[in-house]
This record gives structure tokens, C-alpha cells and sequence, in this order.
């Protein structure tokens, strides 16, 4: 047994010789995080997220510098005729009327209500509601502001023959909230269902099928908790998508490790241990295996806190801590209870006591014995011709309708809006003009808005707000294209900020700002941040591996099988929702997301897989018999782990929005591609090919018994190419 084998050991006698006093130090542990701990609050604002030196974050800063009583509408009233036809100057005169009621009401968080002209076809008119602006993310001010508003402008409206609507950023946060909560509490059900079927179906037993739900419930209070001390030490961002992929994590990966654990239990309790000792062998066995997989993941997580967008520096601490905390309640908590339970963990089924006869992962570890390098062309072939679809990849910064339906009042009326309006006017760009050694003439004040005015792209200019001493103006651009739309981007990228910034009058500058402007400063950051966070995360996993394996060789060609896995995944994802669906682009984030679960994950069943093959090789059989032996013994708990970890991942399918769809989608394709084709047949396939070379310059092929090994393998061949009827079962 080598020493890390030996530690743990030793942690497993602790815990099954003192379980009681294991399962009171978690009480004590999730009392003491939850009396402490301050409210995990999340933000929505995407300009949060950025490094101070992009242009847009230097507008906004310019911006609130000079006009600190200036914010942009919070919420656009959109009023339009029940009939569809064009705005009568009566109609004009109740949308007058109902506005002037509203700003009676004195709603709380409503600062201004301003009446805008009709539109040029008279399709639309616009009310502009200014609110309080937010200082905290945990502030509902606004989202109360929009329902109230909502619940007022119905009884304006009533018989008046017009129809009225609430969009702009504070509806439309408010409807991704309410859509949001809907979306997790379906996500949570739909997870802790499908946990308790498969294992229910794995197991045949009600106690395993609960105990990962019970002890993953227990320790998830705990797991934001600590999260939220972490935000608070360390001044983070918490993205409001983070609650969502949190609650996957923690029970898929949660359950993952319970299952390695308990799989080996059982495989222990047939060897003829007793069940204190089969839990303290398993311990033993697989806690390396397990905690190799989850410092990988841990590694892959805090990776992007290299990175310079602040959503994804939260994102990685917050997911490594989940982790985290899910492996010390694989290795602690659970053997502690289990240990109590003894074989009663299984009732009431007795299959636990009798070895299964493997026939089908057997039969695929055969076939890879024989032949690992058609297993190992033919599952390349999958993810290499799945990641030629990849080049097609289009990210989208909409956001706003990915995450709600079509049905909610802020998509409808948004809809509505654009009957009239230039499309981006929902959230117009700023462009902020500043002159500190003079004040700006109305002649240079013109002559800069009439080049505004004649790029490419541009709807409408606003006249100039000048700031008091005429140092700084402000001129609100209206695109012609939907602030998130890749036309709005390319507008804001080139021809918008270029002409900004050479139009200036001397001794002026200028910097462009507003949605659209931190949209493309984000896509700039994201490729800076795959420049750097995706190879240090390799390197470091790359370390743990070799590490783990006492390796040089195996850790590159696992992580080739990651970079394919990844790819193969992103290439699905393309086909399903660009190419099939005829969506325009896929979430901005995606790369990123499968980054942190294709190749965390991936590299984690791949561990799994190679540790066993390592194992197998120790006991002296043949690199391809320890790849047979491999798959038939670890098969299995791979094949479970990666069907309950998908299909927790797939229930964000039900939310009801693209966003959460897309996401979904993509882990759990890429975590089923990590387990069923790269964890049980290439990797397993390429290191029989390599055979000992696999593990150089360490011995993990190495027997300590030549004789046994040559045995072996005269036994492994006698018994594969014997006529099927006379071999023997594996």
C-alpha cells in the first residue's frame, strides 16, 4: 500500500471506529457557518464585472462624475393602440393623462415620470420612468417599483382602448428574478428526483437512494455560507446565475464521490471483508482516486480567479468551495453514517452480497483487450468529428430575452416598442465627451453631434447635457439595432467609437459607453482571460495528474482526450441550437461554463478510469488486461456517475428559458461524452496501446511479481482467444 493509501487509511479508521463524533463535528461545523455567516447576495449588473481601464467603465465613471443626478430610464412605459393602429391625439392625451396619475401615486423607488413624444409612425408612445438608483445587490426597490407601476397602469388604461406594458432594465431583471425562481425550484425537484430513481435502479435500495440527499442537504447551507464569507472577504461579484449551476454541482458532484465510495464498499463486502473493514479499504482505495478528481476540479475552478472579468473570479472560488466540501463529505460524513448502518445501507436488496456477473462492461472490456486501437480510432472519430462543428460558434449577448420567455410583459412590450422605435432604444449607448482645459462651444457641440449622427448603425442622437462648468456632454445614441445583437456590437466596436474619438475638437477626448460598449468590452476580456486561464488550468491539472500517476506521459494524453472532449461538446452544442434550431449564437459565458465542467469533470472520470488501470497494472497484469479489467470493474460507476451528474445538468432544460437550456445542454452532453467516450473507451484504449510506457518514468506498470505477471498474461490470452464457451468470467 503506498502512502497516500496509507493516509487514508488511516482517516477511514478514525471515521468508522468514531462516527458519532464525525457526524457532531458537522453539526457543530454548519451551526457555527450558518450563525456567522452574512446573506449571499448576487447582481445582475454586468458593468460590475469589469476591470476599471475599459472604455465603457470609464464612461460610466465620467458620467456619474458630472451628472450625478442622471440615470438612464429605469423602466420605459410602452403604450400602444389595442387595435394596432397609429396613436390618435386623444390617445396622446390619455397616455398624458395616465401618466400624470401614476406620478400622483408617489409609488416608492420612483423618482420621475416623463411623457415622450409619439413616435415618427405614431405606433408607439413612450412614458420614461426614472428610480432610485441601486447601491446593493440584495435591493428590491425597483423590482417592487415595476409591480406596483404594473398594477396602476392597468386601471389607467382600462376601456381607454389602448394597451399598455412595463419593459426597460428594471422590468426586465424583475421578470428574470421571478422566471429565475421558478426555473431553480424546477431544477431542484427535477434533480433530486432523478438522483433517487438511479440509485433507486443502481442500487435497489431506498436508504443509498436517500443518503446523498439527505447529507448534500445538509451540508448545502453550509456550502453558501461559506461562499457568501468568501464574497464578503474578498469583495466579489456573485453573478445571479451562480445559484443555479451551485445547486448541480453540489448534488451531482456531491453524489458522484458517494457513489465511487460506495461502489468500492460493495466490491469490498464481496472480497469477504466486514463491513467496518470494507468501508475502511474503500476509504483507502478510492479517497485517493476521489481526491486527486476533486483537487483537479478545485484547481480547474480557481483558475478563474486569473481572469478579469469579476463575475468569473467569484464564479471559481464559489464552485472550488462546493467541491470542496462535497469531498470532505465523501470522505467523513458519509462513511460515518454508513459505517452505522452497516449492510442495512443496502435493504432491503441482497444483490450487494452476490458478484455480478459484469456480462455487459466484461464484454466491452474484452473487446478492448483484443483490440484497443480500433476503440481508441473509433472514439477519437466521435469527438473530432462532433468538433468540427465547433468553428461555427457564435456568441450572443442576449441575455435579457435568453433568460425570460416570450411571454413575460418586458419581452412583449419590448416587442412592441421596436414597432416604433429604433431597436436600441431600450437601452441607448452613451457617448461622453470631455474637454478639461475649456468648455465646449454650441459650434463644436453640433458639429460633433452631426458626426454622431452619420455613423453607420445610429438611429438617433440626443441633444447635448452639458455638465455645469460645459466641461463634459453627454449625448445619448440610439442604435438602429438591438443593444445585444451582434450589428449593435460591431456598430459600438468600429465605426461608433471610432468616429467618437476622432471627431473630438481639440484638446478633447471621448469614451463610449451604456450596455452595448461593456458587451464588447466583455468579449474582449473573455479572450484575453482564454489566453490565460485556460493554460494555466491545464498545466496545474496537468501537475495533479502526474502527481497521482507518478507519471510524465499519461497526464498529456489525458488531457488531449479533455481538449477533444471540450471541443466535441462545444461542436454539439453549435449543431443542436445554431445549426438545427436556427438560433443566432449561443450564450457569451458558454465557453467558459463547459470549461469549468467539461474539462474539470472530464478530467475527473478520467482519474477515476486511469487510477483503476493503475491499479490493475500493480496487481501484474498486462497493460491491455488491466484495461479490460478496468472497464468491467469501473465501468460501472462510471457509467452511473456520469448519468446521474448529466441528468442533474439536464434538468436546467426545464427552466423554461434558452439561457439555462444552453447551459444545460452542453454539460450534460459534455459530461456524458467525458464519461462514455472518453473515461470507457479512449482513454482506457490509448493506455493499453502505450502500455508500460504509459506510466514512465514511475512503475505503476511494474509487477512485483514477474512470475505472476507472465502468468497473467498467458491466462489473459488463453482465456480471450479461447472459443467463447470456454472462457472463463471475468
Amino acid at each position: 500500500m503506498t502512502p497516500t493509501n496509507t493516509m487514508f487509511a488511516r482517516l477511514g479508521r478514525f471515521v468508522v471506529h468514531h462516527p458519532w463524533k464525525v457526524i457532531g463535528l458537522w453539526v457543530l461545523a454548519i451551526v457555527a457557518v450558518l450563525s456567522t455567516a452574512p446573506t449571499l447576495t448576487a447582481t445582475t449588473d454586468q458593468s460590475e464585472f469589469l476591470p476599471s481601464h475599459y472604455e465603457s467603465i470609464q464612461a460610466m465613471k465620467l458620467q456619474e462624475q458630472a451628472f450625478p443626478q442622471y440615470s438612464a430610464p429605469a423602466a420605459l412605459i410602452v403604450m400602444v393602440r389595442a387595435d394596432g393602429a397609429a396613436l390618435t391625439d386623444d390617445d396622446s392625451t390619455t397616455v398624458n393623462a395616465a401618466a400624470a396619475a401614476l406620478t400622483a401615486r408617489n409609488i416608492k423607488g420612483v423618482t420621475g415620470i416623463q411623457v415622450t413624444p409619439p413616435s415618427e409612425n405614431r405606433l408607439v408612445q413612450v412614458v420614461a420612468v426614472q428610480m432610485t438608483k441601486l447601491t446593493d445587490a440584495a435591493d428590491k426597490s425597483q423590482g417592487e417599483a415595476v409591480k406596483s407601476l404594473r398594477e396602476q397602469l392597468k386601471e389607467q388604461v382600462r376601456d381607454t382602448g389602448l394597451k399598455a406594458g412595463i419593459t426597460g432594465t428594471a422590468a426586465q431583471t424583475l421578470d428574470q428574478t421571478e422566471e429565475g425562481e421558478k426555473g431553480m425550484a424546477i431544477i431542484g425537484i427535477a434533480t433530486i428526483v432523478l438522483i433517487l430513481v438511479l440509485l433507486l435502479i443502481i442500487f435497489r435500495s431506498p436508504v443509498i437512494a436517500l443518503l446523498p440527499v439527505i447529507t448534500i442537504g445538509a451540508i448545502s447551507s453550509t456550502v453558501s455560507g461559506l461562499i457568501a464569507m468568501a464574497a464578503k472577504a474578498f469583495d466579489l461579484d456573485i453573478d445571479t446565475s451562480i445559484s443555479a449551476i451551485l445547486l448541480v454541482v453540489l448534488f451531482g458532484v456531491g453524489t458522484d464521490y458517494i457513489l465511487f465510495l460506495m461502489f468500492r464498499y460493495r466490491e469490498r463486502l464481496r472480497a469477504g471483508d466486514d463491513p467496518k473493514t470494507a468501508m475502511v479499504n474503500a476509504v483507502a482505495r478510492v479517497g485517493e482516486a476521489i481526491t486527486s478528481a476533486a483537487a483537479a476540479v478545485i484547481i480547474a475552478f480557481m483558475a478563474l480567479t486569473l481572469s478579469s472579468l469579476g463575475m468569473f473570479r467569484a464564479m471559481g472560488p464559489a464552485l472550488a468551495i462546493a467541491v470542496a466540501v462535497a469531498l470532505l463529505a465523501g470522505l467523513t460524513l458519509v462513511p460515518a453514517i454508513v459505517s452505522l448502518l452497516g449492510t442495512k445501507v443496502f435493504w432491503p436488496s441482497k444483490a450487494w452480497q452476490v458478484e455480478p456477473r459484469g456480462a455487459r462492461f466484461g464484454a466491452i472490456g474484452a473487446a478492448m483487450g483484443r483490440r484497443p486501437g480500433v476503440f481508441a480510432v473509433a472514439s477519437g472519430g466521435v469527438l473530432v468529428a462532433l468538433g468540427v462543428f465547433a468553428v461555427g460558434f457564435n456568441p450572443t449577448f442576449d441575455l435579457s430575452s435568453g433568460s425570460t420567455s416570450d411571454a413575460s410583459e418586458s419581452v412583449a412590450f419590448t416587442t412592441e416598442l421596436l414597432e416604433g422605435m429604433p431597436a436600441g432604444a431600450t437601452q441607448p449607448s452613451d457617448v461622453l465627451l470631455h474637454s478639461p482645459g475649456a468648455a465646449l462651444s454650441e459650434d463644436q457641440l453640433t458639429t460633433y453631434r452631426t458626426a454622431l449622427t452619420q455613423v453607420e448603425g445610429v438611429g438617433q442622437v440626443g441633444q447635448a447635457q452639458l455638465s455645469p462648468d460645459r466641461t463634459i456632454a453627454h449625448f445619448q445614441v440610439t442604435l438602429a439595432n438591438a443593444p445585444e445583437s451582434d450589428a449593435a456590437l460591431d456598430t459600438v466596436a468600429g465605426p461608433l467609437r471610432d468616429v467618437a474619438h476622432q471627431a473630438a475638437p481639440a484638446g478633447a477626448t471621448a469614451a463610449v459607453g451604456g450596455m452595448t460598449a461593456v458587451f464588447v468590452d466583455f468579449e474582449d476580456a473573455m479572450n484575453h482571460d482564454y489566453a490565460i486561464v485556460f493554460p494555466v488550468a491545464a498545466i496545474l491539472i496537468m501537475l495533479v495528474l502526474a502527481l497521482l500517476l507518478r507519471s510524465l506521459v499519461a497526464p498529456w494524453y489525458l488531457m488531449a482526450s479533455v481538449f477533444l472532449g471540450f471541443v466535441a461538446t462545444l461542436g454539439a452544442t453549435v449543431l443542436v441550437f445554431q445549426q438545427i434550431q436556427g438560433e443566432n449564437g449561443l450564450i457569451f459565458t458558454l465557453p467558459v461554463i463547459m470549461y469549468l465542467f467539461v474539462v474539470a469533470l472530464g478530467t475527473d472520470y478520467n482519474i477515476l478510469m486511469v487510477a483503476r488501470l493503475r491499479e490493475e497494472a500493480r496487481e501484474g497484469h498486462t497493460p491491455r488486461e488491466a484495461a479490460a479489467l478496468a472497464v468491467r470493474h469501473t465501468g460501472p460507476t462510471v457509467a452511473a456517475a456520469g448519468l446521474i451528474l448529466a441528468g442533474t445538468f439536464a434538468s436546467m432544460m426545464l427552466a423554461g428559458n434558452s439561457t439555462l437550456s444552453q447551459m444545460g445542454f452542453a454539460i450534460s452532453v459534455g459530461i456524458a461524452i467525458a464519461a462514455f467516450v472518453m473515461s470507457l473507451f479512449f482513454t482506457p484504449a490509448v493506455t493499453a496501446l502505450l502500455g508500460r510506457r504509459a506510466w514512465w518514468p514511475g512503475h505503476g506498470g511494474d509487477s512485483d511479481d514477474d512470475t505472476k505477471s507472465r502468468g497473467a498474461e498467458r491466462s489473459y490470452a488463453e482465456n480471450y482467444y479461447a472459443p467463447p464457451a470456454q472462457r472463463s468470467r471475468w
